[in-house]
């Protein structure tokens, strides 16, 4: 009986180039978080280097716990894991009220550590949320995925820096057009092995391209070390202080609940329906790497969505792929060299690129709805709302300014938000005061039932 795509493993080749596709298109986002709160710490850039190296490298691991797995813990499904940006806010948060900025760098780790293993304790539970993901919410939430995700890619598009006088230039804006250009012709006059490996290719041209526009920087490459492994504690023991271990917590969830949302997406994608089991299982990757990143000074750690539209455009499915990227994240973070290979890639050569990845996340929530039932009023109506209220931060960015800082680690995740009225919709209209009705498409269901009733129906 051949083995399903998921774990198929695929010749060397094609495993290397597929995975380095990976690493190019979450890269920016792994790095983003460290250099983001390293400069609020004010770093030198040694030890900006050193922390983004070590949340490379800690991506890798958390990688290979996802997609290989062990024991009860990793879905093994194709899944990244890296920095969730969600952290963010609360990190600088706990910068600006550390009393010495050098200090918060242990209190973060110490938060993130005991956010970690309580999310892990936590997972056999939360994953029980999977009966109220029917395809009505799992296709809102992928939308929203998708929708959430293409204003980074317009960000990256515009340049580097947002306060530089070139930021959105036409230069930037052009390498990005040009880049994505490249990327659509290769999906759609190429073929088999090349075709799955536009994106890469994509990059590459792109910053060949972007070389006359002066827009690619060579030296990282040129000012980075051979050898730099993560030691452990670099920046001193973590240390335990209960309000940023409750603002971490808060974190968790959210990073809980999203990847919950993108291992669903994920397993529509693959066709490997993820039920509680395979939850609870990404789930534990998730938390343990999560808990384990702060001991080589690295940062939570979460599914990485983008990623789900590399996989959703490639059609490439096998989770060694994937694995072999976090090959590569462990070797760039003992590596500083190899690190800066990929980020020699202009900033809106990943724009470009971001646009086609990310619109393939939105589809796919778009081909799940078309199961769920939307001649129904109350389902067009769940996914009329839920739509709407997870693109409240990004259509109006300060929307809940007023709002508590805690309670903005939340609102301002459109897709948390948009995945929590999609959900509790649902209660309300096809749950409260109803019986179970397993033709109906927007009742909970068992996990691929969805998929194998279409398939059924097919056949006949």
């Amino acid at each position: 009986m051949a083995a399903h795509p998921v774990d198929e493993k695929l010749p060397a080749l094609k495993m290397v180039t597929s995975g380095l596709q990976h690493v190019a298109a979450m890269y920016a986002g792994v790095v983003a978080p460290p250099l983001i709160v390293g400069a609020a710490i004010g770093l030198s850039g040694a030890g900006l280097t050193f922390l983004t190296g070590a949340c490379l490298f800690t991506a890798g691991l958390a990688t290979f716990l996802q997609t290989l797995g062990i024991w009860k813990i990793g879905a093994r499904l194709p899944f990244v894991n890296g920095v969730t940006f969600a952290g963010v806010a609360p990190m600088t948060a706990i910068v600006a009220s550390a009393e010495n900025r050098s200090d918060a760098l242990p209190v973060i780790f110490g938060a993130v550590i005991v956010a970690g293993f309580l999310g892990f304790l936590a997972a056999p539970v939360f994953c029980k949320a999977i009966r109220f993901f029917p395809p009505v919410v799992t296709g809102t939430v992928i939308t929203l995925i998708g929708v959430s995700l293409l204003p980074v890619a317009f960000g990256w598009a515009q340049g580097p820096d947002p306060t530089a006088s070139d930021y959105g230039s036409a230069t930037h804006l052009t390498v990005a057009g040009i880049t994505l250009a490249l990327v659509v012709l290769l999906r759609r006059f190429t073929r088999g092995f090349v075709k799955q490996i536009a994106v890469l290719l994509g990059l590459v041209a792109g910053t060949v391209v972007a070389i006359p526009f002066g827009a690619t920087d060579f030296g990282p490459v040129a000012d980075a070390a051979v050898i730099g492994f993560p030691t452990p504690f670099h920046f001193g023991a973590p240390r335990f202080h209960l309000a940023a271990i409750l603002s971490m917590c808060v974190v968790m969830v959210v990073s809980m609940t999203e990847s919950t949302a993108d291992m669903l997406a994920l397993g529509e994608i693959v066709e490997r329906p993820a039920d509680e089991r395979t939850i609870a299982a990404g789930l534990r990757a998730d938390t343990l790497g999560s808990a384990l990143s702060p001991l080589f000074s690295g940062f939570m750690c979460s599914a990485f969505a983008q990623n789900i539209g590399l996989v959703a455009m490639t059609r490439v499915r096998s989770r060694y792929v994937v694995a072999t990227g976090g090959g590569f994240l462990v070797l760039m973070g003992l590596c500083p060299m190899a690190a800066s290979l990929i980020a020699v890639v202009p900033r809106p050569v990943l724009g470009g690129a971001g646009v086609v990845l990310f619109g393939s996340v939105a589809v796919s929530g778009i081909q799940t709805l078309v199961r769920a039932g939307l001649d129904q009023d109350g389902n067009a109506l769940i996914v009329a709302v839920s739509l709407a209220v997870g693109i409240i931060p990004i259509a109006a960015p300060h929307f809940y300014h007023a709002f508590p800082q805690t309670a903005r680690i939340v609102l301002d995740s459109g897709i948390s938000t948009g995945c929590v009225a999609a959900v509790l919709l649902n209660l309300v209209f096809n749950h409260l005061g109803r019986g179970r009705d397993t033709r109906d498409l927007s009742g909970p269901r068992e996990t691929g039932e969805e998929i194998a009733g279409a398939r059924t129906a097919t056949a006949h």
